[in-house]
């Protein structure tokens, strides 16, 4: 078994193809809790490349150099919503506790940000639902995430809709009179005999969407799939 002070200073990583060298103290000292300080704290054997001395880990190497930074650092980059989420697969993979919770901080940060526009909450539109007749037309729920609701034969017109999230949502006889749902994903939601006349669905989502019966004689109906 290597020991600690058996280890180079410098440590070369391939990492899925991509290559890296940092040191020891980079890899253990900020999450000494991390596989990857159990890799190169001397309690394993690791596997070198014997021509060239990289250490072989089979992981996409693409957010890599921000684990690194974090861990000489402690910063995190400024990423798209994806690719955050990519980030923080490769950061549970690795076991970065502390990576972890400032990635999900970003995420609750901007969630609260652009929730500001929107006049109800998530809670607040389960609390309506649950009376006979719901009726939100001509408020603001732009942003909200109303994912996999009971929405159906809800009086949404005049709304701004624009960028809600109605994944898998039951929107059955929905009513979209005249609404701006600009930008909404509508992915695999249910929309049968639903109207959206007038609507503005420019870059709606509707990948998988039930459709039978909906009338959809929106004024901007350029929607992607």
């Amino acid at each position: 078994m290597a020991k600690e002070s058996d280890l180079p200073s410098m440590i070369r990583l391939n990492i899925g193809g991509k290559k890296f060298c940092t040191t020891v103290d980079t890899l253990t000292h900020r999450e000494p809790e991390s596989m990857l300080a159990a890799m190169f704290s001397g309690r394993h054997t690791v596997c070198q490349d014997s021509e060239k001395g990289y250490i072989f880990v089979d992981r996409d190497g693409e957010h890599f150099r921000h684990i690194l930074n974090w861990l000489r650092d402690g910063v995190v980059p400024t990423l798209s919503e994806p690719e955050y989420s990519e980030l923080l697969r490769e950061a549970e993979y690795y076991q970065l506790l502390g990576l972890i919770e400032r990635i999900n901080a970003v995420f609750n940060k901007r969630k609260e940000d652009s929730e500001p526009d929107s006049e109800l909450t998530r809670t607040d539109i389960i609390k309506c639902i649950q009376s006979e007749r719901v009726r939100f037309r001509g408020i603001n729920l732009s942003g909200l995430d109303l994912s996999k609701l009971d929405l159906s034969f809800v009086d949404f017109s005049y709304a701004c809709l624009k960028n809600v999230f109605f994944s898998r949502a039951n929107l059955q006889c929905a009513k979209f009179r005249d609404v701006d749902a600009e930008s909404s994903i509508f992915h695999n939601a249910t929309l049968r005999e639903c109207e959206f006349t007038g609507a503005n669905l420019r870059g709606a989502l509707l990948a998988g969407a039930s459709l039978q019966s909906a009338n959809l004689q929106g004024k901007f109906f350029l929607c992607s799939e």
